[in-house]
């Protein structure tokens, strides 16, 4: 038996979920996504997810059409009646059905769709011995042009990185932005730790702001390891004593390698390995239940 599907305001089998040829969605990438992490019966970080999801509505005028409240409700009750407690949610909000011209105007109503399933981006063992990456020539989009702030359906320049980064014969990869410095993964916030600080790029230099990055910055400070935004090159990669990635898909992975230069040790680093424990620990207990029991 297959996935139950909320779609633009049904619940309905995954075989009879249907999006039409004339969503602006399906032919302009015009909307907005999150993927959600549910973890031990609880929706983690969920009111950090529909927060940034209604922003990014905000930023391209995109009238959701529905309060935060009933869309936390959408999420869980897809859940509930695919009868998960762990799993991974793709909630999605498209312009809705338009005609075949460019103008939002012409979409009188956004669609909403909410998936619950599974994902899986690494291997389970990489998250042990940890992951080699490759920079990138393809180059983040610049701010200026798509601010990465707004989570749009639009991947395409992501999915241009990840296809190098496969000819390339690694799973993930490292861009750059139009200035040379480091930006994030194809799907990946990265972090640098480097002569006691814990370091992620600012959301200027084309990172998304991520909901674990994020996360990870708060956990690293309780610990306290001084985390801060700031610039960076390869050159401080190379350099670094170690290096992860975070994000909602891949949570807390470690890099052992960038360009065949070994990252410290060449294993995973005690830093990376504490704020791993912290975070486990912290989807035991954030975000709303799924159940009421």
């Amino acid at each position: 038996m297959g996935l139950i599907i909320y779609c633009a305001g049904a619940f309905v089998p995954e075989e009879e979920a249907k999006v039409s040829v004339f969503d602006h969605g399906f032919l302009y990438g015009d909307g907005i996504f999150e993927g959600i992490r549910a973890y031990h019966g609880r929706v983690f970080k969920l009111k950090e997810h529909l927060d940034r999801l209604y922003n990014s509505a905000l930023s391209i005028k995109l009238n959701i059409g529905i309060t935060k409240e009933e869309m936390q409700e959408v999420v869980l009750e897809t859940l509930r009646r695919n009868d998960m407690e762990e799993g991974y949610i793709r909630l999605v909000v498209s312009r809705g059905k338009g005609d075949l011209g460019l103008d939002p105007a012409n979409c009188p109503q956004s669609a909403i769709y909410c998936i619950a399933g599974k994902i899986k981006i690494y291997d389970d063992a990489l998250y042990n011995k940890g992951l080699p990456v490759k920079s990138l020539a393809t180059r983040r989009n610049s701010p200026d042009a798509l601010d990465p702030r707004i989570k749009s359906l639009n991947y395409l320049n992501n999915i241009l990185a990840k296809l190098e980064a496969n000819q390339a014969g690694v799973v993930e990869g490292i861009m750059l932005n139009q200035q040379g410095y480091v930006a994030e993964g194809t799907s990946d916030n990265i972090f640098i730790y480097r002569r006691g600080v814990l370091i992620t790029p600012p959301l200027y230099a084309g990172a998304l702001e991520g909901i674990t990055r994020n996360t990870v910055m708060d956990l690293a400070r309780e610990l306290g390891i001084e985390a801060r935004e700031e610039l960076f090159t390869r050159y401080d990669l190379y350099a670094a004593e170690e290096c992860f990635l975070t994000g909602t898909a891949a949570e807390v992975i470690p890099v052992i390698s960038v360009d065949e230069r070994v990252i410290g040790a060449g294993v995973p680093g005690e830093i990376f390995k504490k704020i791993l424990v912290a975070f486990r620990e912290l989807t035991k207990v954030d975000g709303p239940k799924i159940y009421n029991k």
